[in-house]
């Protein structure tokens, strides 16, 4: 085989140049060093083909020298970062954190536009942390429609390695802004996310572009709702409370997909019809809010039955939810907020066991509350109600014998509460 050196390259134009290149591309034995001092000197131009045909063989050093040489060209080809830079190196990375860490000021110095634009995805694609705050200062500058779009790609190519909650953030005010050429790939990469749906579901009940939304439509019709059972306590002889009816009907209407109820105080499950579809499978949500023996004993008896018969998804009991005791603790503010300045009480079932105590100390903490056991015996309840000096709250997602004799001086059970029943109703929502 002849030996290839730089000056040997057929030009442009020339039929012989590109099986050249080939012949170059697939040699193993054709020293890198020339090609890249003839590239530095000015001997050789730059040109897509040549790196492409040199690109396997970079190293991170060769991969500096070639971006170092592309930046201080006259007119840089904004191709051709990607094709010099496609293996990640830590050298790289650092080379243009350098580059572009000052954020838009940088294009005061020594950056033009073009080459911003077009390591900005490259940087992306290195996938280091430290890139993250940098592509955001770029994309959230009010900077020309080019340049907020480089970096949104950097992002894109970097997707796994950004913190999802800022992420998510970021990419919904995005999909939300007025720049339609942003807001519909953002919402491409919101649907990319784990867990897409709570993701793009807020973006439906916000005004958008047109275009937008009816992207969403279709990333939403993609990511299709499993049907969902939600386990209740129930009353006695399995019937169903009418606002757990109306949450559950509530639900499916806005997940489009089978939502049904399942009562611990029935005697059998519900016929499986609408839940068992063929390669959907069924998530499973206790609307439970305490480990008590229901939680303990009886779900994962009801997890097996379902398991049998379909995957199953077992979310953990509902009081567990650090969302929802977030919404709780909001409602127990706005209590003691109206009422004599005393801790507000949680009055919930009796419970037995060293996990319950653990449970409700840390329920206490998180709520800023005091958790009061309330046995439901009408002589009992008669007697809290006559003692009952603080603001309460029932620990009862539905109307029960608590909410029923001490409506007067507790109010109306969880469901019944705007901010309490709007929480759950998204958080349900928004699940696979």
């Amino acid at each position: 085989m002849p030996i290839l050196r730089p000056g040997d390259l057929p030009t442009h134009g020339d039929p012989c140049r590109w099986p050249w290149l080939q012949q170059l591309r697939r040699s193993d034995s054709v020293p890198l060093e020339p090609w890249l001092l003839a590239l530095e000197r000015g001997e050789l131009v730059l040109d897509r083909d040549l790196v492409a045909a040199l690109a396997d063989r970079l190293d991170a050093s060769a991969q500096l020298r070639l971006l170092r040489r592309w930046l201080a060209g006259a007119a840089p080809d904004p191709d051709l970062p990607a094709l010099i830079g496609s293996h990640r190196h830590p050298a790289t990375a650092a080379w243009l954190l350098d580059q572009l860490a000052q954020g838009p000021s940088a294009l005061q110095g020594h950056l033009a536009e073009a080459s911003a634009a077009a390591l900005l995805p490259l940087l992306g694609h290195q996938r280091c942390r430290q890139a993250w705050p940098v592509l955001l200062s770029w994309l959230q500058a009010p900077l020309p429609h080019a340049l907020r779009l480089s970096a949104l790609e950097g992002l894109a190519v970097g997707l796994p390695a950004w913190p999802r909650g800022p992420l998510a953030h970021c990419l919904l005010g995005l999909a939300s802004g007025l720049d339609a050429r942003l807001a519909a790939p953002a919402v491409d990469l919101l649907a990319r996310l784990p867990g897409a749906r709570r993701h793009l579901l807020p973006l439906a009940r916000r005004p958008l572009d047109p275009g937008v939304e009816r992207r969403l439509r279709r990333r939403l019709a993609a990511t299709p709702a499993q049907p969902l059972l939600l386990v209740v306590h129930g009353r006695a002889g399995g019937e169903i409370p009418d606002d757990v009816l109306d949450l559950a009907l509530t639900l499916e209407q806005r997940r489009g997909s089978p939502v049904r109820i399942q009562a611990l105080s029935a005697a059998a499950p519900p016929e499986p019809g609408e839940l068992l579809r063929p390669a959907c499978g069924l998530t499973l949500v206790p609307l439970l809010l305490l480990p008590g023996g229901h939680v303990r004993h009886d779900l994962p008896a009801i997890v097996r039955h379902w398991g049998g018969l379909t995957a199953v998804r077992h979310l953990p009991f509902l009081g567990s939810w650090p969302s929802w005791q977030q919404a709780l603790r909001r409602e127990l503010q706005a209590l003691a907020a109206a009422a004599a300045p005393q801790p507000p009480l949680l009055l919930h079932h009796p419970l037995e066991g060293a996990l319950a105590g653990r449970f409700l100390l840390q329920l206490e903490r998180a709520l800023a509350c005091r958790c009061l056991a309330t046995p439901y015996s009408a002589l009992q309840l008669a007697e809290l109600a006559l003692s009952l000096t603080a603001p309460a709250l029932p620990l009862a997602l539905a109307s029960n014998r608590l909410t029923d004799r001490l409506s007067s001086r507790v109010g109306a059970p969880l469901l019944q509460r705007v901010g309490l029943r709007s929480q759950l109703l998204d958080a349900l929502e928004a699940l696979p």
